[in-house]
């Protein structure tokens, strides 16, 4: 998600500078090169020798006569992006003020001026998060086009956010915004059909592809409502629902202003009729199902126009098998294409699929981990909204 990307990280005086040597290291996992700016309030918390470890570059610690503030952020600089994580009131007031009095506050100036994307994971008290100086500087900065990792408030604290959701909003101001002006509506995860109060029916899908489409969707500029059984997450507004029921419900009303669907969700096929009471351990149990209606066939009939793309799992591992129902279900729904994959990746950090596009073009294939598969898919929906 960050492949080849430069990010200087700018270090403040919050004791959430603990958490600099995860955060440099989620960021090289995901392929960024790392050069670290702090402050003298942040060496005072978390040793340089451990940042310069994490980064496998050179610390700064002071600016000199080789003006690495440009050399990093200037003009024709390092670097493709510059984070302040953490951010303290202190500095976020300063950079909003262009006060530089430190080699954080000062890269920040020289980013701004020169046009680097910025971002900021704020962190500090939260009766400081909610000072009316602090909350003006946010704003100000954040029409400056400065990209925020929201903290989370909790415990008195406005905590810096998770290293993943830093990384989320660094490589949206790092890629190209292809989806921005954009709402797209993504289902994730299994759906739950209820029993009895206690017992469901439901199937191996763990959510992970559909969450990292929502993501990559995010990075490139869209707002996204993810519908699913999950967790929150900070790049999409969560619609929890349970049930296939549900989930057409809630797609359906969420679709009304929305430019595509992805339908990532595995969607029980079958219901049962639930009974209100708790069934006995060793009772004669015998379950009637009836078929589940088609969310995409649901959506279709509302809305006619919609640009919707499927995903469709076989257990076959044969690819003409998979592509032949993949163009099966894409004329029958007219789909703008259909991710087709083998079943058996459900769970896995890995997969591959088949892109299945307009009849008569190529099948194309996708491989890797869900974050590169799940970009090529937005990409690939960016490409066809462009066109359509």
């Amino acid at each position: 998600m960050l492949q080849g990307v430069n990010v200087a990280l700018g270090v403040s005086g919050s004791i959430a500078a603990v958490k600099v040597v995860e955060l440099a290291h989620e960021l090289r996992r995901h392929g960024a090169r790392v050069r670290a700016v702090m402050s003298p309030a942040a060496t005072n918390i978390v040793h340089p020798w451990a940042v310069d470890f994490a980064t496998d570059e050179p610390v700064v610690t002071e600016i000199t006569g080789d003006v690495e503030h440009v050399a990093l952020c200037g003009y024709d600089g390092w670097a493709d992006v510059l984070l302040l994580a953490p951010a303290t009131a202190n500095t976020a007031g300063k950079v909003a003020a262009a006060i530089d009095d430190t080699p954080v506050t000062t890269c920040a100036t020289t980013a701004l001026g020169a046009g680097v994307p910025v971002v900021m994971a704020p962190a500090m008290h939260e009766p400081m998060y909610d000072h009316p100086g602090v909350l003006a500087a946010l704003d100000t900065l954040a029409a400056w086009g400065v990209g925020v990792a929201e903290p989370r408030v909790e415990e008195g604290k406005a905590k810096i956010a998770a290293e993943a959701d830093v990384v989320t909003e660094v490589a949206r101001a790092t890629t190209p915004d292809s989806l921005a002006g954009t709402h797209v509506v993504v289902t994730a995860g299994a759906t739950k059909e209820r029993i009895d109060p206690i017992r469901v029916l439901t199937n191996r899908a763990s959510g992970k592809t559909g969450r990292a489409v929502a993501r990559a969707l995010y990075v490139r500029g869209a707002d996204v409502t993810l519908v699913q059984d999950g967790p929150d997450v900070a790049y999409a507004d969560v619609v929890r629902v349970e049930t296939a029921d549900e989930m057409m419900a809630a797609c359906r009303e969420a679709a009304a202003t929305a430019d595509a669907l992805v339908s990532a969700a595995a969607i029980a096929d079958f219901t049962a009729d639930a009974v209100g009471e708790k069934i006995r351990s060793g009772s004669p149990l015998s379950v009637d199902f009836e078929p589940t209606p088609k969310l995409i066939d649901s959506v279709r009939e509302a809305y006619p126009e919609l640009p919707i793309v499927g995903f469709k799992a076989e257990t076959s591992g044969d690819d003409e098998a998979m592509i032949a129902e993949a163009e099966r279900i894409r004329d029958r729904v007219g789909l703008a294409f259909v991710v087709a994959n083998d079943a058996s990746v459900m769970g896995a950090d890995e997969t591959r699929v088949l892109l299945v596009g307009a009849a008569g073009t190529e099948p194309e294939e996708a491989t890797g981990s869900k974050d590169v598969v799940a970009g090529r898919i937005a990409d690939r929906l960016a490409e066809d909204l462009k066109n359509n």
